[in-house]
């Protein structure tokens, strides 16, 4: 799918505001930015870019708003998974990508990173999220679990509904004698790897794997991108996956067990774990990644926080696409930019402490 287009309905609001109090197409160069790119006058020029389909509804709100301001900027972003679209980035394929685990320090020595003329790249936390985890029960809407009845679900150890590790958590709740079905993800994902640290972090005795994208044993239903565990979700009463949350709005929602206490997702929830969670020390000047431990999670924070990243290089051969890149990746980070996605995805805005970083980072991309 190719967003370049104003694809839903509460993106609308937060466009207008924007092509009415943003940037006239010939005049400034990002919508919602306090400066436009370097040596930028009025945008022009195509981007192409793939990556993490969690952030597809904030792409979505994102595209159409910098287009409306920028009309002679058009942005293909092509939700593919986060494996897919940093292959692509390596072979050179998309001008910039989303996903949701930054390059791993191995695959950034490693450089060769066709689309730059260095090896330096930018990564900066763009997209703050809950990962759900949701079930398809008749009747049921939440459902309260703890790590431990969490992994031992998704490791095969807990099969049915009616298990008392479950039923012990949820008392007055009438759970069906039926099988559990769950899903994960088919295709290398980062959210599938947020959500495989949370267990390996919090229920180590029963999930015995490391963390990894993909995922580690054969047993459960495997499905292609977000889209598709949601779909096999909702055809299947019994099932139960884990995607980004502004996904499974329509699925009910596990309450996770933190510290003796439930806590049900939310963007706020999420932004506190994210918040609390130090930067990874020995990187570039615009490489900002997060390490955050679920396990640490402090009183009232959802643990299962997706924190997705938008990468693009330091330094383009082409000073024009740089200069795009630049511009959008501004216009992201502008609180403008964070609200439209918070409207439209339901992600956590980023803080203006954090936002002053990571406008930081975008500013090494050389535009001259």
């Amino acid at each position: 799918m190719k967003i370049t287009r104003i694809a839903r309905i509460s993106a609308i609001g937060a466009i207008a505001a924007l092509a009415l109090s943003g940037c006239a197409a010939n005049e400034a160069a990002s919508a919602g930015s306090d400066q436009p790119a370097e040596g930028a006058t009025a945008l022009e020029g195509t981007l192409k870019a793939t990556g993490a389909s969690s952030q597809s509804a904030a792409q979505e709100a994102w595209v159409a708003a910098f287009q409306t301001a920028n009309t002679g900027v058009t942005i293909n972003y092509e939700p593919t998974g986060s494996g897919a679209g940093r292959e692509n980035f390596l072979a050179g394929a998309s001008d910039f990508i989303g996903s949701d685990r930054a390059f791993k320090s191995d695959e950034f020595a490693a450089g060769g990173f066709q689309m730059c003329t260095s090896d330096a790249i930018v990564e900066v936390p763009m997209y703050i999220s809950p990962v759900a985890v949701a079930f398809n029960l008749e009747g049921i809407d939440s459902l309260n679990l703890d790590a431990a009845s969490i992994a031992g679900i998704f490791a095969g150890k807990i099969t049915n509904w009616n298990d008392k590790a479950i039923a012990d958590q949820n008392e007055g709740v009438d759970l069906p004698d039926l099988a559990i079905s769950p899903v994960h993800r088919s295709d290398p994902s980062g959210t599938q790897e947020t959500f495989t640290k949370y267990l390996s972090a919090t229920a180590g005795d029963v999930w015995t794997f490391e963390p990894a994208d993909v995922w580690p044993i054969t047993s459960g239903e495997a499905a292609q991108g977000t889209s598709g565990v949601v779909q096999a979700i909702k055809a299947g009463n019994g099932a139960i996956g884990f995607a980004d949350a502004s996904q499974t709005k329509d699925l009910g929602q596990v309450h996770v067990g933190v510290d003796g206490e439930y806590v049900p997702y939310s963007a706020d929830a999420a932004a506190a774990l994210v918040e609390n969670s130090p930067l990874a020390e020995g990187r570039g000047a615009g490489d900002l990644v997060f390490e955050v431990d679920p396990a640490a999670a402090p009183a009232g924070a959802y643990p299962i926080a997706l924190v997705s990243y938008l990468i693009a290089c330091e330094q383009y051969e082409d000073t024009n696409k740089a200069a795009l890149v630049k511009s959008y990746f501004q216009y992201m980070a502008s609180e403008e930019g964070q609200k439209a996605a918070e409207d439209n995805a339901g992600s956590a805005p980023i803080s203006a402490g954090l936002r002053d970083k990571v406008l930081a980072a975008i500013d090494t991309i050389k535009v001259d």
